[in-house]
């Protein structure tokens, strides 16, 4: 019994101790205490009071460790030059054994509850990946990672005046933030404390990222549950104003964590000299542009993010859509609907390999100045502008496409009306599947695909046309109620595949085929006597007045070899003469040399029936005549002149030939009968 009670009063004795000791605040472990954490986080850690007012360091561990300090300090790593890695002045903070314990082997560092009247923080990570928040044995271990920093985690964060420096070499980050963030969730943020600071988080950085200049005011309404890792489901009020480079983004919603954005729910507003100036900062894929303008409703749930894109102008462009974004997974994955009244191709100039179109839509926020390559190398036409292989990797895509106008930007070509695809992007390889669009009240449909995986882009299409009236995709608009140049019912099929890292190497690398016929056509009187230099029949055209001769037929069987595109039969027959074209056109060389010769079927008395040449560069063509045949012509013409003026308009006359008409209308029917019958083009060869 005796023992009993010795013992019960020892144990009351130390219980009564270790509650004075706790009530006192164990004032004698503050050197100890900082020891031990500094070993725990393989950190200097320093905890001191001001001489002049509380020298003393409170300190308490029952239920974790709670301290409380004028001066409260992490060290930064040995290889920073910073002065500290976290330093609180007038702070109270509270720690558990298990976060501790987590953070002493490498994980993010969980401060339960911090509060201070200063916090000055620096946050850095090297290129070779060693970073500052790495704590303990981890610390070997270089974070490499291209994702967010992991900064110490805040259960709760009450600061009335807070400074951040923030370097992150791996992410190319460089900024310095200012902020205060003081309890008072549902509390309006004009609503100062009696100490002057406004309620709520109040953040305000400078600095750049990626090279280009970055702005962030971010403003909200409560503090608790926003800086939680495990932030409770209570929604406050959040406003966003962000600039980086020349592209702006503003949001106003809510959300429960403004540092990891969860539960994000509210409208934005986004713009920027391009949209891959938007996608770039959010890591996200998208092509480069115009000048880019959208506003609409976002949302994120867990680490998915779902807009609805209510209006978005890309130029003069005008779309619309709702989109799906996940970056979980091998890569991360854009899904969802692209819709608008009007697409220009030139305001996807850049993406297509072209040199962007100049808008007349002024963006608010000045574009940062950003070399472009020219449109085309000096003296061609084709654009060489390379492809951003690397960002097709980046990213996969599901994306239905339905515009309502495609304006492929040609003054003499219709807009394609309608315009429906299925975008499909895999482990770098585009398809634009079930494309079909209208145009000339015709259809045109097939597949495209551009392969980003290698070095050089791998370009192939199957595409059909059918039923398209010359009449009315192509614009021939002519003086005098003149009949247009060319009508009819044009059908045909392309299967060609090119390789290379921008559109004109692609070309210049073409293989396939094309084959194209006109049906129930006309072409003008006037052009084809000007083909075949009939000097006579011309000039009555021109003064009775143009009219259309039907086309009895017409068919174009092209083969494409390394960019050389030859035509194995391009024929038109008219009632009046057949025209016969030949040569080669080099998509590599951007060159032509073509040679059409006309067979006439009626009498001329005034005709230079010679070949004509079209020859020289895409951008500068030339006409010429075939001076063989011209030149006997004229030089009979001169001898018989020396005898007889009249006589000299013999050579000049062209009595046509009926054979020969028919024979050539018969080879142009048995020909486009014997292409007609021929089985579909069979898909390129593709080289690696």
């Amino acid at each position: 019994m005796r023992r009993g009670r010795w013992a019960a009063g020892v144990v009351a004795i130390v219980i009564a101790g270790l509650g004075a000791c706790e009530a006192m605040g164990w004032p004698f472990l503050a050197g100890p205490m900082q020891r031990w954490l500094g070993d725990t986080l393989a950190r200097r850690v320093s905890l001191s009071g001001d001489p002049a007012t509380d020298p003393k360091v409170r300190i308490h561990l029952l239920g974790g460790i709670r301290i409380a300090a004028d001066y409260i300090e992490i060290g930064a790593p040995a290889w920073s030059k910073a002065p500290h890695m976290l330093l609180a002045r007038q702070a109270h903070m509270t720690l558990g054994y298990t976060d501790l314990w987590r953070a002493s082997r490498g994980a993010p560092l969980r401060i339960r509850v911090l509060r201070a009247a200063q916090l000055d923080a620096h946050i850095e990570r090297r290129a070779d990946g060693r970073a500052s928040w790495q704590f303990g044995t981890n610390t070997d271990t270089p974070d490499t990672t291209d994702q967010p920093t992991r900064i110490p985690v805040f259960g709760r964060l009450q600061v009335d005046a807070g400074v951040l420096s923030y370097r992150d070499a791996l992410m190319a980050v460089d900024l310095d933030a200012r902020y205060s963030l003081v309890e008072g969730a549902n509390v309006s943020a004009a609503d100062p404390t009696p100490g002057g600071t406004a309620k709520g988080l109040q953040f305000a950085a400078k600095g750049t990222y990626q090279k280009q200049p970055l702005r962030i005011e971010l403003k909200t309404t409560g503090v608790l549950p926003v800086i939680a890792d495990d932030a409770a489901a209570l929604a406050l009020p959040v406003a966003l104003d962000a600039r980086i480079g020349g592209a702006s983004v503003t949001f106003t919603g809510t959300a429960t964590d403004a540092l990891h954005l969860s539960a994000l729910k509210g409208r934005f507003s986004v713009q920027g000299p391009s949209l891959a100036a938007i996608g770039d900062p959010l890591h996200v894929t998208l092509p480069t542009t115009g000048p880019f303008r959208a506003q609409g409703l976002i949302a994120k749930q867990g680490l998915v993010w779902n807009t609805l894109i209510e209006t978005a102008t890309i130029g003069a462009s005008r779309l619309a859509g709702a989109f799906s974004y996940d970056p979980r997974g091998t890569r991360p994955t854009l899904a969802g609907r692209l819709t608008g009244s009007k697409l220009l191709l030139a305001d996807l100039g850049p993406a297509l390999g072209a040199a962007a179109k100049k808008s007349a839509v002024v963006p608010e926020v000045a574009p940062t100045p950003a070399p472009q390559r020219a449109r085309a190398a000096p003296g061609r036409v084709l654009p060489n502008r390379e492809f951003d292989l690397p960002s097709l990797r980046a990213m996969d895509a599901n994306v239905l496409i339905d515009i309502d106008t495609l304006d492929l930007g040609s003054s003499f070509l219709e807009p394609l009306k309608p315009l429906r695809t299925h975008l499909v992007l895999v482990d770098g390889v585009l398809t634009l599947r079930e494309l079909e669009a209208r145009a000339g009240r015709g259809r045109l449909f097939g597949t495209v695909q551009l392969d980003g995986r290698g070095a050089q882009a791998l370009w192939s299409a199957d595409l059909r046309w059918s039923g398209v009236r010359l009449e009315s995709w192509i614009h021939q608009a002519r003086a005098g109620n003149a009949p247009p140049y060319a009508t009819g019912n044009l059908s045909g099929q392309a299967r060609v595949a090119g390789q290379g890292r921008s559109t004109a190497a692609i070309l210049g690398s073409l293989r396939g085929g094309v084959r194209m016929h006109l049906v129930d056509g006309t072409i003008s009187h006037l052009a084809v006597e000007a083909a075949g230099l009939d000097i006579a029949q011309g000039l009555g055209v021109l003064i009775k007045g143009d009219d259309a001769l039907p086309v009895q037929c017409s068919v174009a069987d092209l083969v494409a070899d390394q960019g050389l595109l030859k035509p194995r039969v391009l024929v038109l027959d008219t009632r009046d003469s057949t025209l016969w074209i030949d040569g080669s056109l080099s998509l590599a060389s951007e060159t032509m040399d073509l040679r059409v010769v006309t067979t006439p079927k009626d009498f001329s008395p005034l005709a230079l029936r010679t070949p004509v040449h079209l020859r020289g560069s895409f951008a500068s063509p030339s006409f010429s005549l075939e001076k063989g045949p011209l030149g006997a012509r004229l030089g009979a013409s001169v001898l018989l002149g020396l005898l007889n003026p009249l006589a000299a308009l013999v050579p000049l006359m062209d009595v046509g030939s009926s054979d020969d008409a028919k024979r050539g209308g018969d080879a142009c029917r048995a020909l486009s009968q014997r292409i007609a019958a021929r089985p579909l083009l069979p898909p390129p060869a593709r080289a690696r």
